[in-house]
């Protein structure tokens, strides 16, 4: 039987990032913070959180900074870690923190797919079972947006009779998919994403030494996003595309069959290749079709990608175009993975799609 010792992919965490109960600093993210630590400090501190914000904007990083500081007796920094309480939150063994995330499952081998209700009723055990011992008791949820129905019925019932000296923190993706009776039941704090300069100070203080400026642009701000696309090559995978599109109007085909067969291989430990060119193709879309109605973004996410998206995206129409494209071409990835395409051909096929999209088709090529 797998335990927390042998390695079991933790669902929680960013690959090739640390898991973020490791993560010491919560950056830019200052007014949620004073928001929560105004609450608590100021007699006001309510028994369910809603942590929501774009995925990967560290809010999870700030549910384990708020779990370590309330353990510790909510006293000295906020994020301080040279408490016992927080040295034994970051190698879970602190009784008065109860994790719920989705389980791993010993018969298939596998993370489930979901919270299920089993998690939920470990969280009300915890709660009764620690009940004893007295103080403050954390509960953090990541993410929300994995419970099944009946984990969300289940959570419903603890936060409409919290236990004493109880805190629940939830963290939420998309918290419009939610129960609106949980989050009628939750005071929300929510993050916002990093700008480019907030992101360097993230990315160098986890020793990570891609172009900053780069990965925020092609993340949105989010933190986690930013580690994922740097720890798999995101942004050389994101040029590559760029450099593609740039034989546009006619598609260079020997280019894009060295792109598409980018997107074959097993998924392993630093990502899936599949997954990371859907998400290079889908960001190409959503910057493409934004640069149709307010002009080239900034900062750039690859060298010539200014001029590509002015040329290929020059107005409100072609803007609509992409914009239609993207859950299209999503739609598409999530079919051909279900029924096993070769994702090679897969990929080739939506390239072939987005050339005959491309209002540019009888334009020269940009050049540089």
């Amino acid at each position: 039987m797998k335990t927390e010792l042998d390695d079991i992919p933790e669902p929680d965490r960013v690959p090739g990032a640390p898991h973020p109960r490791h993560t010491d600093r919560v950056i830019g993210q200052d007014s949620a913070i004073d928001e929560f630590t105004g609450a608590a400090q100021g007699g006001r501190l309510h028994h369910a959180w809603l942590l929501t914000g774009p995925r990967g904007v560290g809010k999870a990083t700030l549910a384990w900074a708020i779990a370590r500081w309330m353990l510790s007796g909510a006293t000295g920094p906020f994020g301080a870690t040279d408490t016992p309480e927080a040295r034994r939150v970051k190698v879970l063994s602190e009784p008065r923190l109860h994790l719920v995330r989705r389980p791993w499952d010993d018969k298939a081998g596998r993370l489930s797919a979901q919270i299920t209700v089993d998690e939920i009723r470990k969280l009300l055990s915890f709660f009764h079972l620690s009940a004893s011992e007295g103080g403050r008791r954390v509960a953090i949820i990541d993410a929300a947006d994995d419970m099944n129905i009946a984990a969300a019925n289940a959570l419903l019932k603890i936060l409409e009779e919290p236990p004493a000296d109880a805190l629940i923190l939830i963290v939420a993706h998309q918290p419009a998919g939610l129960l609106p009776t949980i989050r009628s039941r939750c005071r929300t704090l929510r993050l916002s994403p990093l700008n480019p300069a907030r992101m360097g100070d993230v990315l160098a203080h986890l020793g990570i030494n891609e172009d900053a400026e780069a990965l925020a642009a092609l993340s949105d701000g989010s933190v986690g996003e930013a580690l994922r696309l740097a720890g798999q090559g995101g942004l050389d995978r994101y040029q590559q595309l760029v450099d593609l599109m740039a034989s546009l109007p006619r598609l260079d085909r020997p280019l894009a069959a060295g792109f598409a067969d980018g997107a074959a291989g097993r998924p392993g430990a630093d990502g899936d290749p599949f997954d990371l060119t859907m998400t290079v193709l889908d960001r190409f879309l959503a910057r493409t079709a934004r640069a149709g109605l307010m002009g080239p973004p900034l900062p750039q996410a690859a060298r010539g990608e200014g001029a590509l998206l002015a040329r290929i995206s020059p107005d409100d129409a072609a803007a609509r175009a992409w914009a239609d494209a993207q859950p299209r071409l999503s739609g598409r990835a999530r079919t051909g993975r279900a029924v096993n395409l070769d994702p090679a051909a897969l990929v080739m096929d939506m390239l072939l799609e987005l050339a005959h999209l491309s209002p540019a088709r009888s334009a020269p090529p940009a050049k540089g």
